[in-house]
C-alpha cells in the first residue's frame, strides 16, 4: 500500500473513516524526517489494511501543520475517526510507531 499524499483539500476525508490512519508531518530539507522515510515507507507497504499512512509536507501544507500544533518535524499523528489521539516528535522506531497504534 502506497503512502498517501495528504492535502488540505483531501485532509478531512482520509482520516475520518474507520480505519486508523499514522500521519507524518515532514519536510524534505529535514534531516530527522529523511531518516524516518524508510519506516513510514516500510509502515505503508506492510500495511494489511488494519490502518493506513499518510504524509503532510508541511511547507506546502502550512496550514495542516498550524491546525495540528505540529512546530517540530518530524511529528506522526494517529488519528481514529478523524480525531487526533496519539502523537510523536522526532525520530522513533517501528515498535514504537506501531505501539501508538495498540494503545
Amino acid at each position: 500500500m502506497k503512502e498517501l499524499n495528504l492535502t488540505k483539500e483531501n485532509f478531512d476525508t482520509e482520516i475520518n473513516g474507520e480505519t486508523p490512519v499514522f500521519v507524518d508531518f515532514w519536510a524534505s530539507w529535514c534531516g530527522p524526517c529523511r531518516m524516518m522515510l524508510p519506516i513510514i515507507e516500510q509502515l505503508a507497504d506492510e500495511s494489511d489494511g488494519s490502518y493506513r499512512v499518510g504524509k503532510v509536507n508541511v511547507d506546502d501544507e502550512r496550514e495542516l501543520a498550524v491546525r495540528y500544533g505540529v512546530s517540530t518535524i518530524p511529528t506522526i499523528i494517529v488519528f481514529r475517526k478523524g480525531e487526533a489521539v496519539k502523537r510523536s516528535v522526532g525520530v522513533v522506531n517501528k515498535r514504537a510507531l506501531l505501539n501508538m497504534l495498540n494503545g
